[in-house]
């Protein structure tokens, strides 16, 4: 079995990377992601057989779309602030594009008898970090108060991503396995990864 997710690619920004280390030094109880792990899911496929890899991709690749701009602004927690879990990062503009990619996305799976995990309501965000345990709860909500408004920066969004994820006792490892690129860059392409 894999697991599999479809993804935007973040830069690391210093403005991201500064909301980390704040959120570090507020000594509550998060295990923060890799900066350079941090992504916009687009659709997480979950586990599935290794022999059903080839019809994902090929739902991936038939993914038509033009390049976007979205720009991350703001942090919060889900479900709230008063049960923090998940310290996320906003997402302003773009979100129709994202929206519509995973309609499709979702649509071309379905169509090849894969039924991704998750199906539930789509909030773009970036994931910063989980909550672990209770301790310094109050400064972590602060430090998320804090960056409320904060704009962290801007990117195109030009290529999403198929992304394969190894759970190991240190983090995920994330091993990109097919790329496609809007059309404007370069045709809408798709390139492999091999691994």
């Amino acid at each position: 079995m894999i697991r599999l997710f479809t993804a935007v690619d973040i830069p690391q920004f210093p403005k991201v990377l500064e909301f980390m280390e704040a959120v570090k030094r507020t000594g509550a109880d998060v295990k923060l992601v890799e900066p350079y792990n941090i992504h916009i899911t687009l659709v997480f496929i979950g586990e599935i057989q290794e022999n059903k890899l080839d019809l994902v991709k090929e739902a991936v690749a038939r993914i038509d779309f033009q390049s976007f701009k979205i720009k991350l602004k703001g942090a919060g927690a889900f479900p709230n602030l008063s049960r923090p879990r998940v310290v996320w990062i906003g997402i302003e503009g773009g979100l129709q594009q994202l929206r519509t990619i995973r309609g499709n996305l979702l649509k071309e799976l379905l169509a090849r008898g894969i039924r991704p995990e998750d199906e539930k309501e789509f909030t773009p965000h970036l994931t910063i970090g989980r909550v672990k345990g209770p301790s310094n709860m109050m400064n972590l909500v602060n430090v998320i108060n804090e960056y409320q408004n904060i704009e962290f920066g801007e990117i195109i969004v030009n290529k999403i991503i198929l992304f394969k994820s190894t759970l190991t006792p240190k983090g995920p490892i994330y091993d990109p396995l097919l790329e496609v690129t809007s059309n404007d860059n370069r045709g809408g392409s798709s390139k492999e990864n091999k691994t």
